[in-house]
């Protein structure tokens, strides 16, 4: 093998030179590098089974959407084409969901509603002023800071929020029984 090696160098050194063969190695490893770090977008639409390798922005930094009216005069941002308006519903509406959804095994969305129960309930009790686009950690940031008891079971529920919604981990029944049993205390 190192014979090999030796007659590989010598024959590249020969043909272009060592010095500009390393300069060739970098400039080749800073294309790859910039081929990387742009993907999927310099692949072409007409391949879209190649583009499927990252997910796209929008869905990263989607936002628990819970729609609440603004008490003041500020305009309401478009929302984004693929925006589903979450109904004004009481908390209870939300729990009910959650619980046929957790019943049919459908434990992400279960999750999910579980969550909007919680916010939807603290806003009822006016702990939170719930704007359109906070995030699930400025919803918990938020609830913390108005009711200080609140601050733990909404930030463990965001955290599984996000795991499942954001980092795509698969979402279990333990999810959706630490889910319960986070909203019971916030309802505390």
């Amino acid at each position: 093998m190192t014979r090999a090696w030796d007659l590989l160098l010598q024959a590249v050194d020969e043909l272009i030179g060592v010095p500009l063969a390393c300069v060739l190695l970098f400039v080749a490893a800073v294309i790859i590098g910039l081929l990387y770090y742009f993907y999927p977008r310099w692949i072409p639409k007409s391949f879209p089974r190649l583009r499927m390798g990252r997910q796209r922005a929008d869905e990263e930094s989607e936002q628990l959407d819970v729609d609440v009216e603004l008490e003041d005069d500020e305009p309401e941002p478009d929302p984004p084409a693929d925006y589903q308006e979450v109904p004004e519903l009481p908390a209870h509406v939300f729990a009910s969901l959650a619980d046929r959804l957790a019943a049919e095994g459908r434990f992400a969305e279960a999750v999910r509603e579980r969550l909007r129960s919680m916010v939807r309930g603290l806003v009822e009790r006016q702990v939170l002023e719930h704007r359109p686009g906070m995030t699930v950690t400025e919803l918990a940031r938020a609830a913390g800071a108005a009711e200080p008891a609140v601050e733990a079971p909404m930030r463990n529920a965001s955290g599984i929020f996000s795991d499942i919604w954001y980092a795509e981990r698969p979402a279990t029944a333990e999810h959706d029984h630490e889910m319960r049993r986070l909203a019971a205390e916030v309802n505390r």
